[in-house]
């Protein structure tokens, strides 16, 4: 088969028949590629929505703990950004 590549000249006709294969296979890959991100996307997107009611929920359950760890939160945030800017003088 080598040789027979080797010894017949490539014809235009061969050569778009090359290419349209060619551009089938990647046009195949583009799409099993967008196939696939659109999917990670939705189940992303599903976690998120799945994270956000469950955080609503131990809000619900317990509303001071949630209120001394957004306090907590909050204190530390403000520490590490005073200690930035003192750190920057």
């Amino acid at each position: 088969m080598p040789a027979d590549v080797l010894e017949k000249p490539a014809t235009v006709e061969d050569v778009a028949r090359e290419v349209s294969k060619i551009r089938s296979i990647v046009t195949d890959a583009v799409e099993d590629g967008v196939r696939s991100a659109r999917q990670a996307i939705k189940h992303g997107r599903y976690a998120a929505e799945d994270v956000i009611e469950e955080a609503q929920h131990a809000v619900k359950q317990r509303p001071l703990q949630a209120m001394g760890i957004a306090f907590a939160a909050g204190v530390l945030a403000g520490a590490f950004l005073a200690w930035i800017g003192f750190r920057c003088r």
